[in-house]
C-alpha cells in the first residue's frame, strides 16, 4: 500500500560563524520549559518564523526583514522577544540590527522530536 504521508523536511542546520556577538538573555537549556515553547509556538506567526528558520535559513542567523512578514515593527519585535524568552531561538545585536536563530541543539536535547513536528508542519494559506 502507497504511503500518503508527505516527504520528511530536511532542518537546515549551518556552522555557527566565529567572532559572533553574545546572545540577547535567553533561559539555560536546563531551564527550557515545555509548557513555554509550546506557549511560543501556539501562535500561528510565530510557527511560521520558526518553521521558516528551520527549512529556508540562507545564513546562520536572520533579521525581521528576511522573513518578508508584512506586519508592524513593534508586533514583530513582540513575537521574536516571545519566541526568545521561551528558549526557541537565540538572538544576537548587530549595530541596530537583532539577527535570529533557533536553538536547534538545546531544543533536541530537551524535547527530542519537536522541531520534526514544527518543521512538517503544514501552515495555512495567508
Amino acid at each position: 500500500m502507497a504511503s500518503t504521508a508527505p516527504p520528511a523536511q530536511v532542518v537546515k542546520t549551518l556552522p555557527e560563524p566565529a567572532d559572533l556577538p553574545s546572545p540577547l538573555p535567553e533561559p539555560a537549556v536546563d531551564d527550557l520549559r515545555l509548557e513555554a515553547v509550546l506557549g511560543a509556538l501556539s501562535d500561528p506567526l510565530r510557527l511560521r518564523i520558526v518553521r521558516k528558520l528551520l527549512l529556508e535559513s540562507e545564513r546562520f542567523d536572520h533579521s525581521c526583514g528576511w522573513f518578508g512578514l508584512d506586519r508592524p515593527k513593534s508586533s514583530l519585535t513582540h513575537h521574536f522577544k516571545a519566541l526568545r524568552e521561551a528558549g526557541v531561538t537565540r538572538q544576537r545585536q548587530y549595530g541596530l540590527e537583532r539577527r535570529s536563530h533557533v536553538r536547534i541543539d538545546d531544543l533536541d536535547a530537551r524535547f527530542p522530536g519537536l522541531l520534526d513536528l514544527v518543521a512538517a508542519w503544514v501552515p495555512d494559506a495567508p
